[in-house]
């Protein structure tokens, strides 16, 4: 059973967890009024965003040997406190290297703090309490991406840039208080050497990816440069990996993905996860730049979305105990990849309650499906490995939403080049072909959870009585 503690423990994690990913996604909107502030070109604001991206995809892979060597309560009390310190340091800055800077070091704190808080809930929890925990810690996921266009969209409007750095302040106060009264204090253990090359060599790879990514994102993507960064992240990415599973104590221990339900949950969740990442940019695109709406109410339609995250989620678990994880996931994938297929048809006439009603939809298979991998992940992880695992995981899905950003990007690109209309130019069009595209990566997911045993993660089902019974009966008999 979950206690109170372990509950609380959990909202807190989800707390910060939204910090970290609201902070990763807001100034994006912000990008016009900083651009005015700091007097810089708009495309120069991407700077920020790849900044802060790139140090968590270079730093989240050292989390585990971090807790090991200092212990959880520590590292994530310190990453709180960086965290905290960075985004009023960023709320002061005056130029863009001053900004980008305090970014880096605001994305040093995000790296430690929700992989180490998540691995502090997920170490004392059951594995028949795995789906109830994670559904208390994965809902920032899926709201911070949906509701930063309106919190950018209100701050830029009504108030001051500052105010997107300086909310974090307070949240993190009240975070730090409260992780000083409930997180508990676990002694360090004595791990190996730091695995100097595996750091090296994967900051260079995910680090590479990362840049190459925002590079992406960017109106006006420099290929060249793109290609100078990217290349040689791919050519360390491999090398990394070739050590990892070489070295006798290698940073991340990447045979944790040779457990069937861990590999499939962080490879189909991968392709999930930038699906998730990509829906609310290119809604929120679409309806300013075409549609004509103002931020505030491109943001309010936008989080209908979340609607249909939170009315799903008292239902998931009882769908996924009535079901299991296989036919679950397999739905949310269709679900999620027919919804985008409906806003490919959306155009300024096309009536609010139906884009609402598209939203809401689309909101149901990201909650169902971003429990379930969650859980999944964990269910037949041993112990002993459950901190790798917790890396790769917190690793693959920083570096997947990323790259979701990034694809939403490059899709619609090709619908503007499809569409007659090469460059930055789009039209309605534009974005039905780039929904298309897009609606192809949970369909791709689907590939690999039907591999899936239909009795994949039992472990953390509830399964009915009957069935209960009878599986018991037949362990006693056997």
């Amino acid at each position: 059973m979950i206690d109170a503690r372990q509950r609380r423990v959990g909202f807190l994690v989800a707390g910060c967890f939204f910090m970290e990913i609201m902070d990763g996604t807001i100034v994006s909107t912000a990008a016009p009024r900083l651009s005015e502030a700091l007097r810089v070109p708009v495309s120069s604001i991407g700077l920020l965003i790849t900044a802060y991206f790139v140090t968590l995809a270079v730093l989240i892979p050292s989390s585990g040997w971090l807790v090991s060597r200092w212990g959880t309560r520590k590292v994530f009390l310190s990453a709180i406190v960086v965290f905290t310190a960075a985004s009023l340091l960023c709320s002061t800055s005056t130029s863009l290297g001053e900004l980008a800077a305090f970014r880096v070091l605001q994305g040093a704190g995000a790296a430690m703090m929700t992989p180490v808080g998540r691995l502090s809930v997920l170490a004392r929890t059951a594995k028949s309490d795995l789906m109830r925990m994670i559904s208390y810690i994965v809902w920032p996921a899926l709201l911070a991406p949906v509701i930063a266009p309106l919190a950018g969209g209100v701050i830029t409007t009504y108030g001051s840039w500052r105010w997107i750095f300086l909310i974090n302040v307070p949240l993190g106060v009240v975070a730090f208080v409260v992780a000083v009264r409930i997180v508990p204090a676990v002694a360090p253990s004595a791990p190996p050497p730091l695995d100097l090359a595996g750091v090296a060599l994967t900051a260079l790879g995910l680090g590479g990816l990362a840049y190459a990514a925002g590079l992406v994102s960017q109106p006006a993507t420099p290929w060249a440069l793109v290609a100078a960064v990217g290349l040689p992240g791919l050519v360390a990415l491999a090398l990394a990996i070739r050590h990892l599973l070489r070295a006798k104590n290698p940073l991340v221990d990447l045979r944790t993905l040779r457990i069937a339900t861990f590999r499939v949950s962080v490879g189909s969740g991968a392709l999930s996860t930038m699906a998730i990442a990509a829906v609310p940019f290119m809604l929120a695109l679409l309806f300013q730049n075409e549609f004509g709406w103002s931020p505030v109410k491109s943001g309010a339609v936008v989080l209908f979305v979340f609607v249909g995250n939170i009315g799903i989620k008292p239902a998931t678990s009882f769908i996924v105990n009535r079901w299991g994880f296989r036919r679950v996931l397999l739905a949310a994938c269709l679900t999620l990849s027919a919804s985008m297929v409906g806003a490919a048809f959306f155009t300024s006439d096309t009536p609010i309650a139906l884009i609402a009603l598209t939203a809401i939809v689309s909101g149901i298979g990201r909650s169902v499906g971003g429990t379930s991998y969650n859980t999944l992940s964990y269910v037949d992880v041993p112990e002993a490995t459950m901190p790798h695992a917790n890396t790769l995981v917190a690793t693959t899905q920083q570096l997947a939403a990323g790259l979701g950003v990034a694809a939403a990007t490059l899709a619609l690109r090709l619908g503007g080049t499809l569409d007659g209309r090469p460059g930055a130019a789009t039209s309605p069009a534009s974005y039905s072909i780039a929904f298309g595209c897009l609606a192809l990566l949970p369909l791709a997911a689907m590939a690999g959870v039907s591999r899936l045993r239909r009795d994949a993660g039992d472990g953390a089902r509830r399964q009915p009585a009957a069935k209960q019974a009878e599986a018991e009966l037949d362990d006693v008999t056997s």
